[in-house]
């Protein structure tokens, strides 16, 4: 898998990126991240990629031209599956859009900034718009590593066992069961007998019957649907 990234701060994703399930999922081949700053298409010499927006009001508009120049350049040497913007109003990123976009090939990712895009970008280009949650970041950047992420770490060989993705919250619809480590005492808290009794197939039982207690608990709206 590929992800390309358009954004005006380039330096907020490079952390992300550089470290544990992402780095070395770059490393082994399996995916590739890159970061491209929206000013190296910017218009002019002062390299604008931002202005006001037509009919006044607060906040500043990312303009259409670097943005266009940008994405052509890059449809220009591959095909790509989607061309993703990342916008509070979009539709909200889940654990099964996460799979569904796990099996794409290559992905562009548009950070929104400032007020968000000139409208014809979304008209244009933009194939897929997502938000990860009802709330406002200052820029698309965090969302973005937050779906590299999500859709990274299932691709297969990405992690170390291929089953830990499988049974994650919201895999099956359900939140994951309580887990346990070594000590299995401690400060008088004991780790329940049934995992340590090496019959798998009652602690397989054991752990559906968690999940469905905790997301009953914790997320009954997950067992509405």
């Amino acid at each position: 898998m590929r992800i390309d990234i358009i954004t005006v701060v380039p330096g907020l994703l490079e952390g992300p990126f550089s470290h544990s399930i992402l780095k070395r999922a770059e490393e082994k081949g399996l995916a590739k991240v890159q970061i491209h700053n929206l000013r190296d298409f910017a218009v002019g010499k002062q390299k604008q990629v931002d202005d006001y927006a037509f009919g006044g009001g607060a906040g500043m508009v990312m303009m259409i031209e670097p943005i266009a120049k940008c994405i052509e350049s890059l449809q220009a040497e591959r095909a790509y599956d989607e061309v993703i913007y990342l916008t509070p109003d979009g539709v909200t990123f889940d654990q099964v859009m996460a799979n569904e976009l796990s099996l794409k090939g290559n992905l562009i990712m548009l950070c929104g900034h400032y007020k968000g895009v000139d409208e014809r970008v979304r008209q244009k280009f933009i194939t897929k718009e997502i938000s990860i949650g009802d709330f406002v970041l200052s820029g698309g950047e965090l969302a973005a590593a937050v779906l590299a992420d999500a859709i990274i770490r299932l691709i297969p060989g990405v992690l170390n066992d291929e089953t830990s993705a499988l049974t994650d919250s919201f895999q099956d619809g359900l939140l994951a069961p309580p887990v346990y480590t070594r000590p299995a005492a401690y400060d008088g808290m004991e780790v329940p007998d049934i995992l340590l009794s090496g019959h798998q197939a009652k602690i397989e039982d054991w752990r559906f019957e968690q999940s469905v207690r905790r997301t009953k608990e914790r997320r009954p709206d997950l067992l509405d649907g």
